[in-house]
């Protein structure tokens, strides 16, 4: 991801300075507009925009800490995967050191950095994104979501989530039908435009769940959308049931609060209030 974000700047014909903690990955970047310097003192220096892509919130303190005298008066951007805290974290210590931050959540793999489909959000100092949104915008569409630091971060992580749980379905069902001798690619052939049609139903359930009324007539109810047939057949089959019968537990937990006529969207109440949600 660092060679790509270095990569499309540099295109853009702004010079680029990078370091890695791996001495020589850079020998093949673009030597006209690109230097590789094997000092992170050197790199910090090099420019008053500083972006950091690194492993965790350890691994950036671990890099940065020995050269906290070189950030007054930079910003330093960091689109390491942090959770929100780590990044508010992030955020105090570099105003502490003179550096303005900004917290980067990169929701593209690196093929995608500066083309169709590309988006990196951002939080923090708003002064420090408006100076440097010209460069940002170089990645793909960029927008700015508050000046709390964990923002990105968060609005990150809970895409993730989406994608991953889809993700996880898909292996479900493929290991199901497998079963019955049926590859993963002919069942994805099947999934993938049944799957595509079902995701503008985000919409729909965003409305129901922050209007907070999980009666309203028309949406499909938690006692019809029970999934004890799936689980039942993914044992039947022998694979594990723990994705399935994971939103199985989301649901029971609503019917068995009196719920069970309200809309499916009410399972979002066993996540977001998993103690005290069963019984709004």
């Amino acid at each position: 991801m660092g060679r790509a974000l270095a990569t499309t700047v540099a295109a853009a014909g702004h010079p680029t300075t990078v370091w890695n903690r791996t001495p020589g990955r850079a020998g093949d970047l673009d030597t006209a507009r690109t230097s590789e310097t094997r000092s992170v003192r050197d790199a910090v220096r090099a420019s008053t925009l500083v972006v950091v892509c690194l492993l965790d919130a350890a691994s950036v303190r671990e890099v940065l800490d020995p050269v906290t005298d070189a950030l007054d008066g930079r910003t330093l951007v960091n689109v390491t995967t942090t959770t929100p805290e780590q990044s508010r974290a992030l955020g105090t210590w570099a105003d502490a050191h003179g550096a303005a931050y900004l917290d980067g959540g990169i929701m593209a793999v690196p093929p995608m950095i500066g083309g169709d489909g590309s988006l990196v959000l951002y939080s923090g100092d708003p002064a420090a994104y408006e100076r440097w949104r010209s460069v940002l915008e170089r990645w793909g569409e960029s927008p700015y979501l508050g000046d709390d630091a964990g923002l990105a971060a968060l609005y990150d992580l809970a895409m993730l989530a989406g994608m991953y749980a889809m993700f996880a379905g898909f292996f479900h069902g493929a290991a199901m039908v497998a079963t019955a001798g049926i590859s993963a690619r002919a069942f994805a052939e099947s999934a993938v435009p049944f799957v595509s049609a079902m995701v503008p139903a985000f919409l729909e359930y965003a409305a129901v769940i922050d209007g907070g009324d999980y009666g309203v007539p028309g949406q499909q109810s938690l006692e019809f959308s029970v999934l004890s047939d799936m689980v039942q057949a993914s044992v039947d089959a022998g694979v594990a049931p723990d994705v399935v019968a994971a939103v199985q537990g989301l649901i029971r937990a609503q019917i068995d609060a009196g719920h069970g006529k309200d809309g499916f969207a009410r399972a979002y109440e066993s996540i977001a209030r998993p103690t005290t949600g069963a019984a709004r």
